[in-house]
């Protein structure tokens, strides 16, 4: 199973979201950096190598994507993003040709069937390129119970099949206006909670994830 999530709006916990799904999956996993922020994010030395978008935007060949990959641990590999050596993408970057994705989907396919795992792919704020977003099982959005969020995910050409809602004090949206706004099930709901941030903060998201945050996402790992 090959899962994109990402947010239409910042501040949402898109990648604290896609990497504890990962970390806590039962099966294999490879978890996909397409925003630049997952090796930072858990204590992971800066890739010496290039990464998933340097290789979309040259001409390689899918062989290539396995040398990329980095050990988080026994189980659980990044393909970490990297653009030259930047922070990860940029708004004026080029962006990558469709049969790219679609060869990265093929490996993510043959990688699936070699390890028996699944991958989770990190797309970062904005609308996910359409030729990777129509070729994945599942397009989880994760989102607040923010007007502004809903409605930007409402307008979107990219249709989540899930919602992965965090919830928080003081909003007026309930789960049920979420679901109604982008037309797609809550699948799961994790609370804002300020241990999770100390959590990443201080590097432990991946050797102590907060207890908070695995019950919420247990039942769909």
């Amino acid at each position: 199973m090959v899962t994109l999530c990402w947010a239409v709006k910042g501040g949402s916990g898109t990648t604290v979201v896609t990497s504890t799904l990962a970390l806590e999956s039962t099966r294999p996993a490879l978890l996909v950096d397409l925003d630049g922020e997952i090796d930072t994010m858990l204590g992971l030395p800066e890739p010496d190598r290039p990464g998933v978008v340097d290789w979309l935007l040259g001409d390689g060949p899918p062989t290539q994507l396995d040398d990329l990959l980095i050990d988080i641990d026994d189980t659980t590999f990044l393909l970490p993003c990297r653009l030259g050596g930047t922070d990860g993408p940029t708004a004026s970057m080029p962006l990558p040709l469709p049969e790219r994705w679609a060869v990265l989907l093929t490996w993510f396919a043959e990688w699936e069937a070699h390890s028996g795992g699944e991958v989770w792919i990190d797309g970062g704020t904005g609308t996910p390129a359409t030729a990777l977003a129509s070729g994945v099982e599942q397009r989880w959005l994760v989102s607040r119970a923010c007007y502004l969020s809903l409605r930007r995910a409402a307008r979107s050409p990219i249709r989540p099949t899930g919602v992965l809602f965090v919830s928080g004090h003081g909003r007026q949206l309930r789960p049920k206006d979420v679901e109604r706004s982008v037309g797609a099930p809550i699948v799961a709901t994790i609370a804002e909670d300020p241990r999770i941030a100390r959590a990443v903060d201080s590097g432990l998201l991946a050797s102590r994830p907060p207890l908070i945050i695995r019950k919420s996402l247990r039942e769909i790992t």
